[in-house]
């Protein structure tokens, strides 16, 4: 291990996994067992006989889940929407930093390759849209799709929820906010532009860097940069209103980038942007600082030391009004920084279309029929 990165040793030395952004699986917060890792010469010897062997690193497998419901609300002051729905459970993109991997624990399955290996589908989910949206109690606003997990992760392709929930947004007029890091979006331009043309769908692709080294590593079966600014695009061609989301924002690795997305988004076409400063909460902690380890040891110290100042001293922060931004001097940085781009460009100078809730209305197929009075059969 080199110089500068002893306080965040990698656990398991063995080649990272090929295309995976985890390597280890740390410690479920909810286990009641607690393991603790020690060398008996076992492991290394298997990994070097796997390795000898070309023994596969470890494959995706997805399993059909039954969902009782589809759309989720949420209170937090923090995000710009009530509504949202998640095809997936887990993200087969495998970024080290997604603050969503901790959910896994409540699985009893890990935070770390498991979340990107073994993937839940919800199969049901169109169905249940239909249910939620035609009940008579539903009233319209925006719901977004993907903001747990990217809904345009490569098993999309096969599964296809993701499109059929926008064909069902379609038929109900149902406005739609997307984010995504996928190009497999542009499949679907042929219902969203439709819908943007009623003032109904937006999209959003995260993007945070142009260096496709760093992206690599970072968001390993993500779509490359350069592919997410052509999609970006291609939508904006289309008539979507485009907006770019540069997250997360990580110190001393991409926050370098932020003037370099920004110009390529908006000549791309997108005119609104936004961003969020890196999150560790839980079980992400020890598998960012185990990725730091293996890719940037000569950085991992200064990288988690700016985390901790943008933190108040923490590693993580889950107060609202401070948990996207962060806060002190290098947060009030990036903030400024972001802010004199988008002003300079013109990001944000209007208001975005793609909420019209005045169109919503359940078809005419799935209307229940008119109640017929008995009595008129008499006359």
């Amino acid at each position: 291990m080199e110089e500068g990165a002893q306080a965040y040793s990698v656990q398991r030395e063995h080649t990272p996994f090929k295309g995976r952004g985890a390597n280890i699986a740390p410690q479920v917060r909810f286990d009641a067992l607690r393991r603790e890792a020690v060398d008996d010469g076992w492991v290394e010897g298997n990994q070097a006989r796997a390795e000898e062997d070309g023994e596969a690193p470890p494959k995706t497998t997805v399993t059909v889940q039954t969902a009782k419901s589809i759309i989720s609300s949420n209170d937090s002051p923090d995000i710009g929407f009530r509504l949202s729905m998640n095809p997936y459970y887990g993200c087969e993109h495998g970024c080290i930093y997604c603050y969503a991997r901790p959910s896994y624990a409540y699985w009893g399955l890990s935070p770390g390759i498991d979340f990107e290996t073994k993937l839940f589908a919800k199969a049901n989910a169109a169905e249940l849209l239909v249910k939620e949206l035609s009940k008579p109690g539903y009233k319209c606003e925006l719901i977004a799709i993907g903001m747990n997990t990217d809904c345009y992760q490569p098993v999309e392709r096969e599964w296809k929820i993701t499109r059929s929930l926008l064909e069902i947004c379609a038929e109900f007029r149902q406005p739609i906010g997307l984010v995504t890091k996928s190009a497999l979006v542009e499949r679907d331009i042929d219902i969203l532009a439709p819908m943007a043309a009623q003032g109904l769908a937006k999209v959003y692709l995260s993007c945070a860097s142009l260096d496709g080294e760093l992206v690599r590593k970072l968001e390993p079966r993500a779509a490359a940069p350069y592919k997410r600014i052509e999609t970006m695009r291609k939508l904006a061609e289309a008539g979507i209103p485009v907006g770019i989301l540069a997250a997360p924002l990580i110190p001393m690795l991409n926050d370098r980038d932020i003037e370099a997305v920004l110009e390529a988004a908006w000549e791309a076409g997108a005119r609104e942007a936004s961003y969020t400063m890196v999150r560790l909460p839980h079980e992400l902690r020890e598998l960012f600082k185990d990725w730091l380890a293996r890719y940037f040891p000569m950085r991992a110290e200064h990288v988690m030391s700016l985390i901790r100042q943008s933190r108040d001293g923490r590693e993580n922060e889950t107060e609202f009004g401070k948990r996207m931004s962060g806060e002190g001097v290098f947060a009030e940085l990036i903030a400024q920084r972001f802010k004199k781009a988008c002003e300079r460009l013109g990001f944000n100078q209007r208001k975005y279309q793609g909420c019209d809730t005045s169109l919503f209305a359940v078809p005419e197929r799935l209307r229940p029929a008119p109640k017929v009075n008995p009595q008129l059969a008499l006359f």
